[in-house]
């Protein structure tokens, strides 16, 4: 598997091992095609290797000391003389510093007042905790639940959609509006057809999947966890199924929700039960489902 240079744990040895082979007599080029590098690369290991003992040699940080569009050094110590002057924050201290005559951004103070560790956590902050994922080793241990908006605001339809990540069985549901309401019917509604127990459901951090949403779903003895924040790769699964539906059905007819309600269901038939899926073995979720 590929790992990353500045994450591979084996190259610090690995340099120290070169070091060491130069130590003991062997040229900077034989070394060098020994380990596959070039040998000034060699060169530089023996340079920064100590010169007693057998200690690893650590691998350097890649982020560069200095950038052509940094703050000047007294801009920096105007922000930091402020705020220790102050104590106030970064929106307060940069309009301080612009009418006192320091040219800088807002987000510059921001920047430089994190950098030197000088902000404090909000106590009105929501702080959010993620629960280990389930592995879903059988249909409904683990569901991705999400919603489509098809439209501009003011002309716009939505749509619910499900995904199970085991097998990829698929629900979904066109409406007007989304709230945390229609959250839970949809997701009593998708366990009343679905040919498996719901376990865990998996949404993001959308108002229509807020507190009460998961209040109701542990009264119905099920769990409730979160994606993370702005990690739509943790709902991967239903992302794919996003994009499929809207590809393969949603484009292709007029945005009517009584068309929609007629073509979606059909469409879902077809996607459970003949559409074969790359990530199951060119299975279909229906042939999943019966293996279980």
């Amino acid at each position: 598997m590929y790992m990353a240079y500045s994450n591979n744990p084996h190259l610090p040895r690995v340099r120290m091992d070169a070091v060491l082979r130069v130590r003991s007599g062997k040229s900077i080029r034989e070394t060098a095609r020994y380990f596959g590098v070039h040998p000034s690369t060699i060169l530089k290991w023996v340079r920064r290797a100590p010169s007693h003992g057998k200690s690893n040699i650590p691998t350097l940080s890649s982020r560069p000391h200095h950038h052509p569009d940094e703050l000047k050094e007294e801009i920096v110590d105007a922000i930091l003389a402020y705020r220790e002057k102050y104590h106030r924050c970064a929106e307060v201290l940069h309009m301080m510093l612009v009418r006192d005559g320091v040219a800088v951004s807002l987000s510059s103070v921001k920047r430089t007042l994190r950098r030197y560790h000088l902000t404090y956590p909000s106590r009105w902050k929501k702080w959010h905790t993620y629960p280990l994922r389930p592995i879903p080793e059988k249909p409904g241990i683990l569901v991705e639940i999400d919603t489509v908006h098809i439209g501009a605001p003011d002309d716009r339809l939505s749509l619910y959609t499900l995904i199970d990540v085991c097998s990829r069985w698929a629900y979904a549901i066109p409406v007007f509006r989304i709230n945390t309401h229609r959250s839970l019917s949809f997701v009593n509604g998708a366990r009343s057809v679905a040919p498996f127990d719901f376990q865990t459901i998996q949404s993001d951090h959308g108002s229509e999947f807020s507190k009460w949403f998961t209040k109701q779903i542990v009264a119905q003895g099920l769990s409730h966890r979160h994606s993370r924040i702005r990690t739509p790769n943790d709902n991967a699964h239903l992302e794919r199924f996003n994009r499929t539906i809207q590809d393969e059905c949603i484009k292709r007819i007029p945005k009517d929700f009584r068309l929609w309600e007629k073509e979606i269901p059909e469409y879902l038939h077809y996607y459970n039960t003949q559409r074969p899926h790359m990530g199951i073995d060119m299975k279909t979720p229906d042939e999943v489902l019966r293996s279980y």
